[in-house]
């Protein structure tokens, strides 16, 4: 556990020094239900490595994280018989205070949807040149010769 920090929440709930209501958990991820929910079985999957943001986390931890996400979102669709009972959940991963990341450790939020009323609440405002086709393809060209480089 040399990847976890002293002083971070989700490293001490990882350690077992702040009790969670574990779901799930791998050699490098832990899943437990949300104690803020936004809907009922709102759960978080975190990596064992603390970092900030997504590229502060290693790939191996990062190729466990949306298995062990997949798993928790299969179950909290099934009812008491094994029946597909919730129409839809949101995985919701934010980087940053500006993106609305409350905790500085990566996680990611599962929030089962069960009707238009509960769990999350998303808009998806676009700026009136949003779709400029000429700004577009200028960032496009951009975009991939900064990946060619990483």
């Amino acid at each position: 556990m040399s990847h976890l920090s002293a002083n971070c929440i989700f490293c001490k709930i990882i350690r077992g020094e702040i009790p969670s209501l574990k779901l799930a958990e791998s050699a490098k991820s832990y899943a437990f239900l949300d104690i803020g929910p936004t809907a009922k079985g709102h759960a978080l999957v975190i990596p064992k490595y603390c970092g900030e943001k997504l590229h502060d986390i290693p790939d191996e931890y990062l190729a466990d994280l949306l298995p062990m996400a997949k798993k928790i979102a299969l179950a909290s669709q099934l009812d008491v018989k094994g029946l597909d009972s919730t129409p839809g959940y949101n995985i919701l991963q934010n980087n940053g205070r500006i993106a609305h990341q409350v905790v500085p450790h990566v996680h990611v939020h599962l929030i089962p949807k069960r009707d238009e009323e509960t769990g999350l609440q998303v808009g998806w405002p676009q700026p009136a040149d949003a779709a400029d086709k000429d700004q577009l393809a200028s960032l496009h060209k951009d975009l991939v010769e900064r990946i060619s480089k990483l």
